[in-house]
């Protein structure tokens, strides 16, 4: 991984949970999204896994990617870099990028979908949903995860 893992103060677990529009999301658990892009990037990651919140309408985790490596560069180094298998067209890529020097790709390098879908407003207290990402810090979630 090209980015720091850090802790929190306090030793517990960070999870990072990204928010997916569904379209992209499915593509990644099927293998023909192999990047996911960000404008934005989160700066503390213990280990390499990430929890995949699937947006309105489903609303669930439904599952985890490993990360492989982070890439930020200009977008048009990143669409060079990693367009043919980001499973979105250039089009769209570049659009979302307009007016950003730097932008991000997260390179996944496996996924795990849950069998069962987990709703977080179940299974998380006060949960509110990411625009983009969060972060967890709650140490059952290392245990409803599997991340300890």
């Amino acid at each position: 991984m090209t980015n720091s893992k850090m802790s929190s103060e306090l030793g517990e677990l960070m999870i990072v949970l990204l928010s997916v529009k569904p379209e992209f999301a499915y593509k990644i658990f099927e293998g023909t999204k192999k990047y996911e892009y960000r404008k934005v990037l989160f700066s503390d990651l213990d280990g390499d896994k990430i929890l995949i919140y699937v947006s309105s309408p489903v609303k669930k985790i439904i599952g985890e990617i490993e990360v492989e490596e982070i890439i930020s560069d200009s977008p048009k180094e990143l669409w060079r870099k990693t367009g043919k298998q980001g499973g979105i067209s250039s089009d769209f890529f570049f659009e979302y990028f307009t007016d950003r020097g730097i932008g991000h790709a997260i390179k996944i390098k496996s996924v795990r979908r849950y069998e069962t879908p987990v709703d977080p407003y179940k299974a998380i207290a006060r949960f509110k949903a990411p625009q983009s990402f969060a972060y967890l810090k709650d140490a059952r979630l290392q245990r409803k995860f599997a991340f300890a």
